[in-house]
């Protein structure tokens, strides 16, 4: 075994070192975790792929006149409604979901109608649905035993299915146990600042979801780290390639897919320094399946397949980008740039206490940027400066 071969297998053994410090937190997956209940989390690509799929088995769409559709409530539980759509005769339950997309539809306040009793909020529903102006609306249906209303949507909706971006994923990701380079993500331990990567996959650390809405996925490339430069101790600062993507087959959200480069996922999910963040996201329009074969779905391809090297590249030219040598170079710089005179101030002296020095390259003060934007309680007062960071790294990269 040579001597890289004996460094790399310690490093799967032991884990990375890693700065945890620079670039930016993301807490998407995170909110992610936390939200999961059991019955939502999967252990494998395989696992999810077959849920998701098989409940597109038994569903069905159609595309039905407003006017024809009936509200009354169930003869066996009067304070439940159901639907019959034409053409069929068995009644349809909507779940609560369905129920406020039926209402929205039609401009009446979901919350209140929920709150009248069933056959109040029938007559209330039925007399939108006759005077509706658009007409139509596509219906999601699926048999559990009874006939299920899992969505309710304009006739232009252009449905992508969940197990359609799970099969994509599973095109480069495999099983997203290690099967692949691709996987569910290790964990980082705090007190020694090392990310391990080789972690079980259980329900608690899995980052494979999916609801009755909707899928989430997250995997990263964690056993192949990347080095892009050298910390200030002189260790190597290693990054690993990560995406998550989303989707809901029943119009609860977007369909997107977001790349970016990560140094360590902690064990409640949270993303952390991360850097060169790029987000797609696709609305599901008339067109909507038409894009993702020609833009998600390629892009993420793309990102999977794709060398590091531009991204290496990109933080060696911003770290070798002297910009300033002094107080006034420095002020000058993040002035001319929007920053105000506050800002200007915490983000010099956030990059001294953090590196020991004041910022000179523009990975620098980038650095001080986004750790001054970790500070931040309000989410857009965040992005901002998340944003005019990468505009600046982009500038040089």
């Amino acid at each position: 075994m040579t001597q890289s071969e004996i460094l790399a297998d310690t490093r799967q053994t032991l884990g990375y070192k890693v700065d945890t410090s620079r670039g930016e937190r993301i807490a998407r997956v995170s909110s992610e975790w936390f939200s999961r209940p059991a019955d939502e989390r999967y252990l494998s690509l395989s696992d999810l792929f077959a849920a998701v799929r098989e409940r597109t088995t038994r569903s069905q769409t159609r595309t039905v006149e407003t006017a024809a559709i009936r509200v009354e409530a169930t003869r066996d539980d009067p304070e439940k409604l159901s639907l019959l759509l034409p053409g069929s005769d068995r009644p349809i339950a909507p779940t609560h979901w369905t129920f406020g997309q039926l209402a929205n539809l039609v401009g009446a306040p979901a919350t209140y109608l929920r709150g009248l009793p069933a056959p109040l909020a029938g007559i209330n529903l039925q007399y939108g649905l006759t005077s509706h102006r658009a007409e139509q609306i596509k219906t999601l249906e699926i048999e559990e035993g009874r006939v299920e209303l899992r969505a309710v949507t304009g006739p232009d909706y252009g449905r992508i299915y969940d197990h359609e971006l799970v099969s994509a994923v599973q095109r480069i990701a495999g099983n997203g146990t290690g099967d692949t380079r691709w996987k569910v993500p290790g964990v980082l331990d705090w007190s020694t600042g090392i990310y391990n990567p080789n972690v079980s996959v259980t329900e608690d650390t899995t980052t494979l979801y999916a609801s009755d809405r909707d899928v989430f996925l997250f995997l990263v490339d964690d056993l192949n780290p990347i080095e892009a430069g050298r910390l200030p101790d002189g260790s190597p600062d290693l990054f690993f390639r990560g995406f998550y993507c989303w989707n809901s087959e029943v119009g609860a959200k977007t369909l997107g897919v977001a790349s970016f480069y990560l140094r360590a996922v902690c064990q409640n999910r949270n993303l952390w320094g991360v850097e060169d963040f790029g987000e797609i996201t696709i609305r599901h329009s008339k067109y909507a399946a038409s894009r993702f074969a020609h833009e998600a779905a390629p892009a993420l391809m793309r990102f999977a397949n794709s060398s590091p090297l531009p991204f290496i590249n990109g933080v060696k030219a911003a770290r070798e980008r002297i910009v300033a040598r002094n107080d006034d170079d420095r002020t000058e710089f993040l002035r001319k740039r929007g920053f105000s005179k506050s800002e200007t101030s915490k983000i010099i002296e956030t990059v001294l206490t953090e590196e020991g020095r004041k910022p000179e390259s523009v990975f620098d003060f980038v650095q001080g940027i986004t750790a001054i934007a970790r500070t931040k309680s309000h989410q857009d007062a965040r992005l901002d400066l998340e944003g005019r960071a990468k505009k600046l790294f982009d500038r040089v990269a």
